[in-house]
């Protein structure tokens, strides 16, 4: 375990409130990524946009960035062709974030969903599952990673797995999150997981850090917080959505303003959430103004 490992939980357990990034996914599509493009691909074709947006997030007031890596897994990538570019694709997404984070900052590796059901839902075993995210776990350690963020997770057993394969494998820092959508009986994610049993399972099954990501807009995910929290104790993450994204004059826009959300970012750090940033719409200007918000 490196020594930046080390203060990460060590900065969380003795109550430091941590800054995180902001999309990756809509700072590439305004960087060049094309509708339906690889994201990932970017790290080997378009190394300086992703070293880019790291240092704009650490220059905005990033205490962790995360990799451009959240589809970086063997059944996401053999969508797109690069089913053996693996090891490269999660190496290089880690290797750039490091290269531009100051001293004391931190590069957390995305892992996403591997869109598949387990069987005998879908045609994937436990141990197919576990192989892809032990393989995307170690290249990014590799890469010089602190940590995971495992993410925008719906199934309990597919987040438990992803759990497992990085512990089993490195010696990483693990955060999890899934993603809840509210109905008229609660919050539960597609899989039907509410933030209770979240927060509860994530737990048990290992992680350091659980939380919430995507799908919402920042009032919402105060509603999803105060829930996680009355079932744990421990260490918090929310990254949300900068609202439900509006089609407008032909183009996708997230309407949530950086002062708008900083205001509620506020709510969540009283409420003893301690890793905040954002997810879908969110850009440098959020991750600057909850700086502000929060740090002065």
């Amino acid at each position: 375990m490196s020594a930046n490992n080390k203060s990460l939980l060590d900065r969380l357990n003795q109550g430091d409130l941590l800054i995180s990034d902001g999309a990756t996914g809509t700072y590439l599509q305004d960087h060049g990524l094309e509708s339906g493009g690889c994201p990932e691909e970017f790290n080997a074709t378009q190394p300086e946009v992703v070293r880019g947006m790291a240092r704009d997030y650490f220059d905005a007031g990033s205490d962790m960035v995360l990799t451009n890596s959240f589809g970086a897994n063997r059944f996401m990538l053999e969508k797109y062709g690069f089913g053996q570019r693996v090891a490269e694709f999660n190496c290089l997404a880690a290797q750039h974030s490091r290269s531009q984070a100051p001293p004391g900052r931190y590069v957390l590796g995305s892992m996403g969903p591997t869109g598949e059901f387990l069987e005998p839902l879908g045609p994937v075993s436990e141990a197919e599952m576990l192989d892809a995210f032990a393989q995307q776990a170690v290249a990014l350690e590799e890469g010089g990673a602190d940590g995971v963020v495992i993410e925008t997770m719906t199934a309990l057993e597919e987040a438990t797995l992803a759990i497992k394969a990085t512990k089993d494998n490195t010696k990483l820092i693990v955060m999890c999150t899934m993603t809840f959508d509210p109905g008229p009986r609660g919050f539960f994610t597609m899989m039907g997981v509410t933030p209770q049993q979240a927060a509860e399972g994530l737990t048990s099954a290992g992680a350091d850090v659980v939380g919430a990501n995507c799908g919402n807009g920042i009032e919402v995910m105060v509603q999803v917080a105060k829930e996680m929290r009355q079932a744990t104790e421990g260490h918090l993450l929310l990254h949300s959505n900068a609202g439900i994204p509006q089609f407008k004059d032909g183009e996708i826009v997230y309407p949530e303003s950086p002062e708008f959300m900083a205001e509620h970012f506020r709510t969540l750090a009283g409420l003893g959430v301690k890793i905040l940033g954002g997810c879908c719409g969110t850009g440098p200007d959020h991750i600057r103004a909850l700086a502000k918000a929060l740090k002065g």
